[in-house]
Parts: C-alpha cells; sequence; structure tokens
C-alpha cells in the first residue's frame, strides 16, 4: 500500500496527459471475435438489406431474417445452396442480430437443432462464417472500441465506480491486443466466452460503459513498449498470484501483490461440492486412466497459499493433478478457485474455499475498492500489473511469447 500511495501522485499528474494522447489517436483497428462454434444453423436480423460475399468477392442479397444452415461443403442461404466455404455477412451501419439455436440431442446422440429462440446477441461490424467440419465458425469482425465496449459490462457492473470501469476497459483492450498480434495464423483472435474475456456485443452497454471506454479510448498496458497479457479475474481474497504458479508460463508484470481490498466480494468465502464420479468419469474422458478414487490429497500450495497440485489415490494407483486442472475438469463455477480447503470426502467432495478466479493480474472486486478510495485508473493498472506502462495502442509493438 505505501507503493500505492507513493505512486499517486504521478499518476494523477500524469493522467490528463495520458488522456490527451487516447482522444487524439483514433484506434482503427478492428478484431475478430469469434461467437461460436460447431454452429449448424444461424438465424440472422438485419434492419437493412443483408449482403453475402464469398471469397471470391461475389456478392448475394438476402432478405431478412435470414437462415443460414451448414449443407455439404457450403451453406444454404434462406433456403438457397451456395458453394463456398467462406462467406462474410454485412447488415450497414444498424449491425446484426444473431440468433443461435439450442442443441438437443437425439437417442443415438445425434446433435439436432431444436425449436426454441436459443441465444440472440446484437452485433456491430461483419459476420465471418466458417466452414468447419459439420459445421461453422461465427466470427464477428468488429473495431477494436466497439469490442471493448461490449466486453466490459459483460465482465463487471456498469454501476461500478468510473475509474474501475476505465481500468477494465484499458484491460480489456490490452488482452485483446496481446491476442490480436500473437493470432495472425488463427481464423480468429479472441473468444467471446471466459476462455478469453466474455463479449455480448451490444447488450449492457449504457452511458457509464460509453464514457469509460471513450475516455480510455486506445489506450493499453505496456512492458517494453508491448502490449501485456492483461489477465484479470473477479476475487483474489488475499495475494494476487504469480502467473507461473497457475499456468506454468513466465512473465514478468504478472506477480503476486497484496489485495486485502475485496472483501465486500459476494465470491470471498465459499462452500461447495461434486460428485467424485463425476470427477473420474471426466479424468477418463480427458485420457487420464484412474479406477475408483479413494482420496485427494492436496500436495503442494503457491505462496498465496491456493493448491497447486493435488495427489489423487485409485484403485489403478495415483495421479498428480496441478489445481487448475481439477477446477477445469469439475467446473469453474462449482470449484471457483484453487483457494480451498477438502472438508470431506465420500460420493460427494465438499470443498470450503476463498476467492474467484485464477487470481492473476487484476482483481476486480480490488480493482472496484481501490476506485472508491479514489485512487485513478492508471495507478490500479500498475498496482496489479507491476513495472508497466499506459502507451497508446498504435505505438505498440509485437508481444515476445511468454517462457515456459
Amino acid at each position: 500500500m505505501s507503493q500505492l500511495r507513493s505512486s499517486v501522485y504521478r499518476a494523477i499528474a500524469v493522467g490528463a496527459c495520458l488522456l490527451s494522447l487516447s482522444s487524439g489517436a483514433e484506434a482503427a483497428e478492428s478484431i475478430r471475435v469469434l461467437l461460436s462454434a460447431d454452429v449448424l444453423r444461424l438465424d440472422i436480423r438485419s434492419s437493412n438489406l443483408l449482403w453475402a460475399t464469398d471469397a471470391k468477392g461475389r456478392r448475394q442479397a438476402l432478405r431478412t431474417p435470414a437462415q443460414i444452415i451448414a449443407a455439404g461443403k457450403g451453406f444454404l442461404l434462406n433456403g438457397v445452396r451456395r458453394q463456398a466455404e467462406q462467406l462474410t455477412l454485412h447488415g450497414g451501419g444498424q449491425g446484426l442480430t444473431l440468433t443461435f439455436p439450442r442443441p438437443t440431442r437425439k437417442s443415438k446422440g445425434a446433435a439436432v437443432l431444436s425449436g426454441d429462440s436459443g441465444t440472440e446477441v446484437s452485433v456491430s461490424g461483419l459476420i465471418h462464417l466458417v466452414r468447419k467440419d459439420k459445421g461453422f465458425l461465427v466470427i464477428n469482425q468488429v473495431d477494436m472500441e466497439e469490442y471493448v465496449k461490449g466486453v466490459v459490462p459483460a465482465e463487471v457492473s456498469s454501476a461500478w465506480h468510473p475509474e474501475m470501469l476505465k481500468a477494465q476497459a484499458v484491460a480489456a483492450r490490452t488482452y485483446a491486443l496481446y491476442q490480436q498480434k500473437l493470432s495472425a495464423a488463427r481464423e480468429y483472435d479472441v473468444a467471446a466466452t471466459v476462455q478469453d474475456q466474455v463479449y455480448r456485443g451490444k447488450q449492457g452497454v449504457d452511458a457509464a460503459i460509453l464514457r469509460a471506454v471513450e475516455e480510455t479510448r486506445g489506450l493499453v498496458v505496456t512492458f517494453q513498449d508491448a502490449p501485456i497479457y492483461a489477465a484479470f479475474s473477479s476475487t483474489a481474497a488475499g495475494l494476487t498470484e504469480d502467473a507461473t504458479n497457475v499456468w506454468s508460463k513466465e512473465y514478468p508484470y504478472l506477480k503476486g501483490v497484496e489485495c486485502p481490498f475485496d472483501l465486500m466480494s459476494p465470491y470471498f468465502q465459499w462452500k461447495s461440492s461434486f460428485k467424485i464420479d463425476t470427477l473420474e468419469q471426466n479424468l477418463r474422458e480427458q485420457g487420464f486412466p484412474v479406477g475408483t478414487i479413494a482420496t485427494i490429497t492436496p500436495l503442494s500450495f503457491s505462496r498465496g497459499g491456493r493448491v497447486a497440485t493435488l495427489r489423487v489415490l485409485h484403485s489403478d494407483g495415483e495421479l498428480v493433478l496441478r489445481g487448475e486442472e481439477l477446477r477445469k475438469l469439475v467446473g469453474y463455477t462449482i470449484i471457483p478457485s484453487t483457494q480451498f480447503a477438502i472438508e470431506s470426502i465420500g460420493q460427494d467432495v465438499v470443498l470450503s474455499g476463498y476467492g474467484a478466479g485464477h487470481a492473476v493480474g487484476m482483481c476486480q472486486w480490488g480493482a472496484k475498492e481501490l476506485a472508491e478510495l479514489g485512487y485513478p485508473f492508471s495507478m490500479i493498472l500498475r498496482y496489479y500489473y507491476p513495472g508497466t506502462e499506459l502507451q497508446n495502442m498504435t505505438l505498440t509493438k509485437a508481444p515476445t511469447p511468454p517462457s515456459s
């Protein structure tokens, strides 16, 4: 905290300069966001005529609402076959509304589409459809700032302090730019889920979100002039974590710092349970040859007190799992963090713990409290990402992938 207080005046002094820099440079970058994979059918609406363009530049007008179905090596566009492995959809300046029908299962296990309305998302920019296996990818190519507007309200509440919303906007923009600079060989830059950061298009974008994004336009967190891997999570409930302890990758700016600021988080303390046979089944599906599990015991802990590894004794031997692997196997919502104790093991495994998320980088509830205490977004970001600076995204260079 002393480091934080001693630096806050310097951060306030440079704040005006940073905001001037961010507003003076238009971020013309766009980003490719994977909205969904393995899609069999997509319903799409536009207030204008919808245009579909293939890789050879051939255009086709579609009346909306339009229905697009994976068929053969191409698509059915409103019932008309189109032989193309890729299509780009554009609906004019008002954007597009996409509906992904909910999948159900036949008795033989084949996926079919239900008649339910499914998940709906409204987006600006372009939609790219890429045939993949039996279905297709749905990718939203959107202006970077519009993307950030869609991430912030999906990650935190727009009612939170304006300085926290600015910190979240800069972190989201930085994470996206980092991924974009390393993803040239991929069909998309980021996924619209917790795999990267949650993006829901225009949903939840209000005046507070617009201000936070516009007042930080183009700003990113950098280390040695490159955008950082701007990891963040909900609630640290203690020290934030070194990245190397969670992902076995070394980032010089993702080092643990004290975070006694998130006591008001609803995820600060929790209790949970899961079926042990569910863990056995999930382990086997992931290729781990396990028998009947007898015990699960924490084997090692991180500097922040989180479970780094666990020993799983079963009828066919022993297995060592990383704490984050257990979370992934059982479910991130069921095991909110690796800062837990095992209370009992029977048919159910009962856990009690603290915090939510991987605890690397910025703690969102901690940033909220710091903002309410009067710290500006620039200082909040420097605190959670030690050794970094703020810079305009147009001036950055490509990051170096982390060492393992």
